[in-house]
C-alpha cells in the first residue's frame, strides 16, 4: 500500500516560481510551450488538490496577472 504525500505547503502561503513555468496545454488561449510565469515570480496558494493518479499535492497558485496554474512541489518555494 503505498502511502500518499501530504502536502508541505497551505493555503494562503506565499510561494516562488523555482523554474519558468509553460503551458502544458491546460491554457487553451495561449499556445503550448509557451512561458506562462517566469522564475521567481510570488505567487500565493489559493487551493490544494491532489493528482488522482500519481497520488501526490497540486497547488493551484494565483501568480500576477491573474494566471492560476496547478504546480507541483518541485515547481514552487516558500516565499
Amino acid at each position: 500500500m503505498k502511502i500518499p504525500r501530504m502536502p508541505k505547503f497551505e493555503w494562503g502561503q506565499q510561494v516562488i516560481a523555482n523554474a519558468p513555468l509553460f503551458n502544458d496545454g491546460s491554457y487553451p488561449e495561449c499556445a503550448v510551450d509557451e512561458l506562462l510565469v517566469a522564475q521567481g515570480a510570488k505567487g500565493e496558494i489559493v487551493q490544494i488538490g491532489r493528482h488522482v493518479e500519481m497520488d501526490i499535492p497540486v497547488y493551484m497558485v494565483a501568480f500576477p496577472d491573474n494566471r492560476i496554474l496547478g504546480c507541483l512541489e518541485e515547481e514552487i518555494i516558500p516565499a
